[in-house]
């Protein structure tokens, strides 16, 4: 019989990335079936009590306490993981370092300021119902703000937003996961080389994928503004991307604009794309349906490979060829892999990369279904064949939970499971490297991935790995991982779900096609 054990800490805020490293780490003792490092927000005190915690432990619980959970094989295993948990916070703590005296740490944002005079940034990272208040703060502070906090009130977003306007303040977010400002990435950032690029990003990682492809191809980025995938919405109108875009028209240090997003709302589109002309500039406005009139001097194209591509020839460097042999590589995929193999079936941990996928084999194959469909007649529940891509990094899948980019084994048993459906011809994977990832991402998922790939008769696993040789985790040497555990290795996230397209329609050309 299994023993549930939470523990709750009074007054003990935690930053995500410990809570994400703690539960890793209990999870990793013997025993442990299931465990978790959570705030004690309403939603994460309802998930624990839905697993079967005691209600009593929990229902005094605030936002601002520390919940620590367990499910063991039995108490004692519980209990030696839930010391394991505290013991990782305690560790991570900044003032924990063994033989170093206790700094005093601000426990304000004006106590932070009064520390580091000059700062001009703040980065705020609280539980949403709080962050707005701490913005708001910030701002009377004459500082831009990267609103990293989720769950901020769209009314809020907007009267945080127009008040930054008025004042000539940046307010990236809220969800704003990856920027890099003065050369220093915030967020989930990866290691890029500085250059002549300035990109404005609604999409986290899309601004991932850009920005590394253009270090790649041979550029570099000067600033990465991320504004939060709600700023282009009807209701909130594209105030920063518009603050933003004219901030780097008057930055002497960019000579292209690269302006990044999933579909805007369409008057919105149409204004910032006017106002793009003072430079030459990208957009890459994902899935964006119908005509568009821009002005000369402004490349409009449909996929991020396109953009970083597009930015590279601007910035004066070779123009890429990232389509170059993959024809060949999928035609030795398809030989011998049997007729019912027919379904494409996508584990991502980049919700940009699993909507530009989905646009990009839409147009091939049909349907794409999906938990965030680009129609809504193509949700789940999928049929048994459909073609099916999952953005593990939605809420539904990290509840209790780190985030796939964290901990890529949250996407073990998905790969496993995919891959011995009899149905699927290919599994298609993104591994996204930087700053905030977890440090050996294609260790943890090679050995799935080699169990599918070496299975005669069986799917293709199609990788992408996102990322650069500065990056932590080194990309040479992930891709290396994957490549001896039998992937097929894609250049581009947009290549990945072409060579994808390719081997489920068993047509190779595809591979070599534009996206």
């Amino acid at each position: 019989m299994t023993a549930n054990l939470v523990r709750v800490r009074p007054d003990s805020y935690v930053d995500s990335v410990r809570l994400m490293t703690a539960t890793r780490a209990m999870e990793q003792v013997g025993g442990v079936e299931w465990a978790a490092a959570v705030m004690g927000t309403p939603a994460n005190v309802a998930l624990l009590s839905d697993r079967g915690f005691d209600d009593q432990a929990l229902s005094q619980a605030t936002v601002n306490d520390l919940m620590l959970a367990v499910v063991a094989a039995d108490e004692g295993e519980a209990m030696g993981a839930i010391a394991q948990g505290e013991a990782t916070i305690d560790a991570g703590a900044p003032d924990a370092t063994p033989g170093a005296e206790a700094e005093s740490r601000p426990s304000s944002l004006e106590e932070a300021a009064a520390a580091l005079p000059g700062a001009n940034v703040a980065l705020v990272s609280v539980p949403g119902e709080f962050a707005t208040l701490e913005a708001q703060k910030a701002l009377s502070a004459g500082m831009h703000v990267l609103l990293f906090s989720d769950n901020v009130p769209i009314d809020d977003e907007v009267t945080l937003k127009e008040r930054g306007a008025r004042m000539g303040l940046l307010v990236m977010g809220p969800g704003a996961g990856t920027a890099a400002l003065g050369g220093v990435g915030l967020g989930f950032a990866n290691a890029v080389r500085r250059g002549t690029v300035g990109v404005v990003a609604a999409a986290g990682t899309g601004a991932q994928e850009v920005t590394s492809l253009i270090d790649r191809w041979g550029g570099g980025v000067t600033v990465v503004i991320g504004v939060g995938g709600r700023d282009l919405s009807e209701r909130v109108g594209g105030t920063m991307a518009d603050l933003a875009l004219r901030s780097l028209a008057v930055d002497p240090r960019v000579e292209v604009i690269l302006f990044v997003s999933k579909p805007p709302a369409p008057h919105v589109a149409q204004r910032l794309l006017r106002d793009l002309g003072s430079k030459p500039a990208v957009a890459a406005l994902i899935g964006l349906e119908g005509e568009h009139s821009v002005p000369s001097g402004v490349r409009l194209v449909r996929t991020l490979d396109e953009a970083a591509a597009l930015s590279v020839e601007l910035a004066g460097m070779p123009s890429p060829t990232p389509g170059e042999g993959l024809v060949e590589v999928v035609a030795a995929a398809i030989h011998g892999m049997p007729e019912q193999r027919t379904a494409v079936r996508g584990l991502f941990s980049g919700g940009t990369l699993c909507f530009e996928s989905m646009v990009v084999m839409s147009s091939r194959l049909g349907p794409v279904y999906s938990n965030t469909p680009l129609q809504d007649d193509h949700g789940l529940p999928a049929p048994d064949d459909a073609h099916i891509c999952l953005d593990m990094g939605e809420e539904e899948y990290t509840r209790g939970r780190p985030h796939p980019m964290i901990d890529p084994e949250a996407r073990v048993e998905a790969i496993r499971r995919e891959g011995s459906d009899p149905r699927t011809a290919v599994v298609v994977l993104d591994v996204v490297l930087g700053h905030g990832a977890h440090p050996d991402p294609a260790s943890v998922i090679s050995l799935a991935c080699e169990e599918i790939a070496r299975r005669r008769g069986g799917p293709a696993v199609v990788a992408y790995v996102l990322g650069t040789d500065r990056d932590p985790q080194d990309l040479r040497r992930q891709r290396a991982v994957l490549d001896d555990a039998g992937c097929l290795l894609a250049p581009t996230g947009a290549r990945a779900a072409l060579m994808a397209a390719a081997i489920a329609a068993r047509r190779p050309d595809v591979a070599g096609e534009s996206p």
